[in-house]
């Protein structure tokens, strides 16, 4: 198939384009012998960077009509248009005078799960480019988006020279991509993100930047990554990057140092991919699903559900919504429940079809209604949790009042107690003023999910309670609007058996 959202396509307006051309010629002094566009579209910033004069442009695009529209609006000699794929052509080879080449650009705003999903065939060959591992190599983790692989490609194909590369993306790519170079210890001078106002130039919400990279022949980089505003180049709004071998998303913001290792293991919720007949919501005193039917069910396997848009309150233990849970870990046969719970059996067979329609790898060849997400962490009475989505993180304490555990869903995280007065402290001391400081300073508000496992799992307990006072969980406390209840014996006691390893990766 063909059309804009298998593309990617957001064509870039001709009056940005040459804003940003001036902006690299006047701030960055580029003098390009060569520039390349490896989707070039309508041609925007191939025009636009006639101004440079350099020796040779090359304008790559899939799309044929696109390359006769460039073909008859740009009349240049030095600019040649090939009508190839971006995924099996080299534009390397291609230039004669390799002194200094700028690639420049605005690829696709789209990832390959969307691609997949669209049957399209601009997509690179499935590979784990990343080199994840284990479940994240076929769940989320391994989505990206096609922008960030092709920048990646270029980076790889450049690599050793001076190229600059002066992309238009998310600025989430851009993250990506400078983790990318320090990971694959790739040489470069800088990496330099300026900020722009997608509503403005493409009429899309989003966090976008123009990402410029000057690669190096020498072996030299740099630990970290500087943002601009595209509008005021004069002033660094902040900085990322590294610092004792740890990535900060603002290496200026002065807050306390609770970075480490935590000593609970972070989970993840459930993950079905079949909301219509899993999610339940309780209206009248009766079960309904998501396609608004009453349902008669055994309560063996219905447990109390929060999803993320839900974490409200700092605690939590009443509940409207639940969820079938299906296995007591991943994989694990679900025929028995045929005969334990006949009825709940009988429900997802005349729902089967939904489940066969899932497009997840993770389901092939697993038993029927399978989950992700499930292990003996998931029956725990008392659980922490926050959302993945709020840029103000709210650590809830969750708990049935009729002592079913709490399941969440997968956009959200959790850590297991088995009291509720050991996971009040800890949700205090998660909620209070300095802990809130230190993740400012690890996790990026402007991403979709600003808090994932990996960010999660860097709060070091041991830290914390070194350094928090009750008085300051007290104060949280307050400033949460609870009941007195934390005392000097139970924070004790959590300090106790956080000495003793008692807590450690329940």
């Amino acid at each position: 198939m063909s059309g804009k959202r298998e593309y990617g396509d957001y064509q870039t307006p001709i009056d940005f384009a040459e804003r940003v051309c001036r902006y690299l010629k006047d701030y960055y002094y580029l003098k390009p012998s060569a520039i390349v566009e490896p989707t070039c579209g309508l041609g925007s910033f191939l025009r636009a960077s006639l101004l440079f004069n350099a020796e040779e442009y090359y304008g790559i695009e899939i799309n044929p009509e696109y390359c006769e529209v460039c073909r008859k609006t740009i009349n240049d000699a030095r600019v040649k248009i090939i009508n190839s794929d971006f995924f099996s052509f080299s534009s390397k080879a291609l230039i004669k005078n390799k002194r200094q080449i700028l690639v420049i650009g605005n690829p696709p705003w789209v990832t390959n799960t969307t691609l997949s999903v669209l049957d399209s065939d601009n997509l690179p060959k499935k590979a784990n480019f990343k080199g994840l591992k284990g479940i994240d190599a076929i769940t989320g983790a391994s989505n990206f988006d096609i922008c960030e692989y092709m920048i990646l490609q270029l980076i790889s194909e450049y690599r050793g020279t001076n190229m600059v590369i002066s992309m238009l993306c998310k600025t989430s790519v851009a993250r990506n991509v400078f983790k990318e170079l320090k990971r694959n210890c790739i040489p470069f001078s800088f990496c330099d993100i300026l900020e722009f106002d997608a509503t403005k130039v493409f009429g899309i919400n989003a966090s976008t930047c123009v990402l410029v990279i000057q690669l190096s022949d020498k072996s030299c980089t740099s630990n970290t990554c500087n943002v601009y505003d595209f509008e005021c180049h004069e002033i660094i709004k902040s900085r990322f990057g590294y610092s004792n071998g740890q990535f900060y998303s603002n290496l200026d913001f002065d807050t306390e140092n609770f970075d480490g290792h935590c000593c609970f293991e972070w989970r993840q919720g459930v993950k079905h991919d079949c909301s219509k007949v899993m999610e339940l919501t309780m209206r009248n005193g009766a079960l309904q699903n998501g396609k608004k039917e009453y349902i008669q069910i055994e309560p063996d396997i219905v447990f109390p559900l929060i999803k993320s848009s839900m974490f409200k309150a700092p605690v939590i233990h009443s509940f409207s919504k639940f969820v079938l849970v299906t296995q007591k870990k991943a994989r694990e046969q679900t025929k028995h429940l045929e005969y334990e719970v006949p009825k709940t059996w009988e429900y997802l067979n005349n729902n089967i079809d939904l489940f066969e329609r899932r497009k997840s790898s993770i389901y092939y060849g697993a038993p029927p209604f399978s989950m992700f997400g499930v292990g003996d962490y998931s029956y725990s009475r008392f659980k922490v949790g926050v959302s993945g989505f709020y840029k103000q993180p709210l650590f809830s304490v969750l708990y049935s009042d009729d002592e079913k555990p709490v399941m969440t869903d997968d956009t959200s995280y959790f850590i297991c107690f088995d009291s509720f007065d050991t996971a009040y402290v800890a949700m205090l001391l998660l909620n209070s003023k300095k802990v809130q400081g230190f993740l400012t300073s690890i996790a990026f508000l402007d991403a979709k999910r600003p808090y994932t496992k990996k960010v999660l799992q860097r709060i070091d307990f041991e830290k914390i309670v070194a350094c928090l006072s009750i008085d300051e969980l007290i104060q949280t406390e307050q400033n949460l609007n609870l009941t007195d209840y934390v005392t000097d014996s139970m924070y004790d006691k959590f300090k106790s058996l956080l000495e003793e390893g008692q807590m450690r990766f329940v």
